[in-house]
């Protein structure tokens, strides 16, 4: 077996056996934990179904040509699924161990509790949770320094965003080790205060509302608003963050258009945030004034342009619509 670090999931659901994957592909050993205590023939077909999704999701990764095939077993033999009688043992031994129970908070707090005493002080323990704060969570953790929230996006062996959450008690050096952990493995962690809908969740549930909304409206079938958000949403924002954008295009453009849609549709809810005012008054609106949501003021802004411009041409490529140009014979 490989030096690297160990790593735990406590719950055999499809959060863990999907970050159980992430970390066998990255060369980690690791543990599917089951809390649960259960007869043997329960847990041979818990542990033969969690781990026939594991190495069916790194078959289908070698499919997608992330690599070679033949790598497959090596892979999935470095997960195992350890009952509740050994679990000890398992989180005792992890650097760091991802829960991953039902969304049920009473749920979440019994199997931190019982998998942090288990474990001992010193592995970092994540919660994915997708909804609960995590100091709903964290007072349920013994030496609750070592613990925070890990959320990750689904499918968690594709997406490469995990927005971390420390709490009140979280160690900075432990939010610290687990982003570079995440680094190591490929993927790309952000850092956000304890918010309902964290980043993007909360960001996402605006537009699926609204495009809903719309549905609703007989603005667009859901086909022509599904392509204009692969084709124009997607297609910018696969590029340029959001703040980025707005800075790109000036904030002064979603100034005036925000208060002509909050009149147009009569709903404030298209009323321009409070710090887009803010900006507005204080000139920070961009590009064009070298500071918004961002500082472009020692920036070579036409090389800045030219690289993110050259971004959305290779976009072109990837959704197979760059053309050559028509020339006379």
């Amino acid at each position: 077996m490989s030096g690297r670090e160990r790593i735990a999931c406590l719950g055999a659901g499809r959060m863990g056996r999907g970050i159980a994957a992430v970390f066998a592909y990255a060369g980690h050993p690791v543990a599917i934990v089951d809390l649960k205590a259960r007869p043997a023939e329960d847990f041979a077909r818990l542990a033969a179904e969690a781990l026939g999704e594991v190495r069916s999701t790194l078959g289908m990764l070698a499919e997608l040509g992330l690599f070679d095939g033949a790598a497959v077993d090596q892979l999935a033999a470095r997960v195992s699924v350890v009952p509740e009688a050994e679990a000890g043992a398992a989180l005792s031994g992890a650097a760091v161990i991802f829960e991953g129970v039902p969304e049920v908070l009473d749920l979440k707090r019994e199997a931190l509790a019982r998998a942090s005493r288990l474990a001992g002080p010193e592995p970092i323990i994540a919660s994915t949770t997708s909804t609960i704060l995590v100091d709903d969570l964290s007072g349920a953790v013994e030496h609750p320094e070592r613990f925070l929230n890990a959320h990750w996006l689904n499918p968690a062996y594709l997406v490469p965003l995990v927005e971390l959450s420390p709490g009140k008690a979280t160690d900075p050096a432990v939010t610290a080790r687990l982003r570079a952990l995440l680094e190591a493995v490929g993927k790309v962690p952000v850092t956000c205060a304890p918010s309902p809908g964290y980043i993007v969740p909360r960001i996402q549930a605006l537009a699926m509302n609204e495009a809903a909304r719309m549905v609703a409206e007989g603005v667009a079938t859901a086909e022509e608003l599904d392509k204009a958000i692969k084709y124009g949403f997607g297609f910018r924002f696969a590029v340029l963050g959001l703040l980025e954008f707005i800075d790109w295009g000036g904030g002064d453009i979603l100034y005036y258009a925000s208060h002509y849609l909050a009149k147009a549709l009569d709903d404030q809810r298209h009323a321009p945030a409070a710090i887009i005012e803010r900006n507005m008054a204080d000139g920070r609106i961009g590009l064009k004034t070298g500071k918004g949501f961002l500082d472009y003021e020692n920036l070579d802004i036409d090389a800045y342009r030219r690289e993110r411009l050259k971004a959305f041409a290779a976009m072109l490529d990837q959704y197979g619509l760059r053309r050559p140009p028509v020339l006379d014979d």
